[in-house]
């Protein structure tokens, strides 16, 4: 490993890319530490102890928690992610987006032309009813979040959260392009790898003051350190389907008549099904911070942390996105298609739509199995802090309750820093990062991490 950290560096190019993908990742964190004007901190903070659990809590993490801060990059790259989120859904049900699809590169940069496009858009609407949801918001002890409110702050405010989401979204695509690693991941990889020193430091704080027993900690370090792993097997997990290419004669060449493989992931759809849902799941309890309307708040404790509506509906969002995600993003007839196309075949099965049924029969199963995979990862923390609150359940909730051990119903009463979301996208990022680095030192002769097999991201 410390062999394979020297060659990196003794690669002129490499060199180069990892240095400034490092630079401009220090000049986010930089930028992260301005806030936007007109607010009160002091107010802010006291707010934002309110909104754990909530949808905006759920925003705040994937903008590095700027917007808890109010900083310029508040918004973060979720506009970004939602608006490529949205063209990718497009392409399927919009003909004109399909066909741009399908025209290699021009068509892929005329579709990231509309995207940036589309995040400015989202980034205005967005900050603008920011700025509104903040002049009209006081702290839960009275004060005021906004000093001077009114159409010059609301200008200012649009003006300085959008051009901060456009240079995050352009310091991402630089360091797809000049750097190392996929931008846009890293971005978000180094807002929630900030948080880390700080959760520790929590641990450190709970031990000493007794909240944190030393064993509690080993058997926390256990946990994630198999989550890790669970998380690395799973994602590098592929269902490898045999494919065969017939002997065809042009001219005075053969070509074909070798063998490969079609690979099918694991985990296809990533961590976009946990975003979804988690998006879905936290509307109650915003609403109900919103609304003080007994019905809305009567529903959003049954939407709370442990409860088993909240856990049933939860996990049923994640293995109902994961499915529909990869329904569009992975189409197994246009696969059997271009299989049939250039004379590649499964063995033993037809071509045409006896291939695509095949192949869709297997992506079903083991989507089946990434979906799970995915609820497991999601909810083990919660269930960690707050365990399963199953008194709730009508008729057998008392039964349950007084039967099942206490560390199943109370939880364990551990912090658990660091959720199941955001151990999964920073490994998911840093796995792809290393895979990067890996083939850029094996295309140089040099020795990669792994001196047996290659490292394997989730694309690889």
């Amino acid at each position: 490993m410390l062999e394979s950290i020297k060659n990196i560096f003794s690669i002129p190019d490499l060199r180069k890319r990892v240095i400034f993908t490092l630079m401009i990742l220090a000049v986010y964190r930089i930028g992260a530490q301005i806030p936007n004007p007109g607010i009160s901190a002091a107010a802010l903070a006291e707010f934002w102890q309110a909104q754990k659990g909530t949808i905006l809590g759920f925003v705040d993490l994937f903008s590095g928690r700027n917007m808890s801060r109010m900083t310029i990059f508040a918004l973060g790259i979720m506009p970004y992610i939602s608006a490529s989120i949205i063209l990718q859904l497009l392409q399927v049900v919009w003909p004109y987006l399909e066909r741009l699809s399908k025209e290699g590169e021009l068509g892929r940069k005329k579709i990231t032309q509309y995207t940036r496009y589309g995040t400015i858009f989202i980034c205005v609407i967005q900050s603008f009813g920011i700025a509104m949801f903040l002049e009209a918001l006081r702290s839960p002890g009275g004060a005021p979040i906004v000093s001077h409110p009114g159409i010059g702050f609301k200008f200012l405010t649009v003006l300085t959260l959008t051009t901060g989401t456009v240079f995050i979204m352009w310091l991402g695509e630089q360091i797809s392009e000049r750097g190392i690693g996929n931008g846009i991941s890293l971005i978000i990889f180094a807002g929630i790898v900030v948080d880390f020193p700080r959760g520790l430091q929590g641990l450190l704080v709970g031990l000493r003051t007794g909240d944190m027993s030393p064993l509690k900690i080993i058997f926390l370090m256990i946990i994630m350190l198999a989550v890790v792993g669970i998380i690395v097997f799973v994602e590098r997990g592929q269902r490898r389907i045999p494919v065969s290419y017939a002997k065809r004669v042009v001219g005075r060449k053969i070509y074909g008549g070798q063998s490969t493989h079609l690979p099918l992931r694991v985990n296809t759809g990533g961590v976009i099904p946990i975003i979804f849902a988690a998006s879905i799941i936290t509307i109650p309890s915003t609403i109900a911070q919103l609304v003080k309307i007994p019905a809305f708040q009567s529903v959003a404790q049954q939407f709370g942390l442990g409860m088993p509506l909240y856990n049933l509906v939860y996990v049923s969002a994640i293995i109902f996105f994961t499915y529909f995600y990869v329904s569009i993003i992975f189409n197994p007839t246009d696969v059997a298609d271009n299989l049939k196309k250039y004379g590649g075949f499964v063995p033993g099965i037809r071509p045409g739509r006896n291939t695509a049924d095949f192949i869709d029969n297997i992506l079903s199963r083991i989507t089946l199995v990434g979906a799970l995979y995915l609820a497991i990862i999601a909810i083990l923390p919660e269930f960690f802090m707050t365990g399963f609150k199953l008194h709730t359940l009508p008729f057998i909730g008392s039964f349950l309750e007084a039967n099942l051990p206490n560390w199943f119903t109370q939880g364990m009463n551990i912090n658990f820093y660091f959720g199941g979301t955001s151990i999964l996208i920073v490994v998911g990022v840093a796995m792809d990062t290393l895979q990067q680095i890996e083939a850029q030192l094996v295309m140089r002769h040099y020795d990669g991490f792994m001196r047996r097999g290659r490292l394997r991201g989730r694309r690889g």
